[in-house]
């Protein structure tokens, strides 16, 4: 999932991503990343015990970028 917050006042945009994925071990991570547009941004990795979780830490995630300003493409 991406989300987009532009700020045409400053003549930018941000990106969101959040993704759900397993490593070599089996174990479930949940990958945020963010920065400017055109930018590798920063990355910050979750641990989580199930796929249910991160999928309700996903959902937790976006609705707070959203309350933030940030839409889905």
């Amino acid at each position: 999932m991406v989300l987009y917050r532009r700020e045409p006042e400053q003549g930018r945009a941000r990106f969101f991503s959040l993704m759900i994925e397993r490593d070599l071990f089996g174990t479930i991570r949940l990958v945020r990343n963010w920065g400017y547009v055109g930018s590798k941004g920063q990355e910050k990795v979750d641990i989580f015990p199930s796929e249910p979780e991160a999928s309700r830490a996903i959902e937790g995630w976006a609705e707070t970028q959203r309350k933030k300003g940030y839409t889905d493409l």
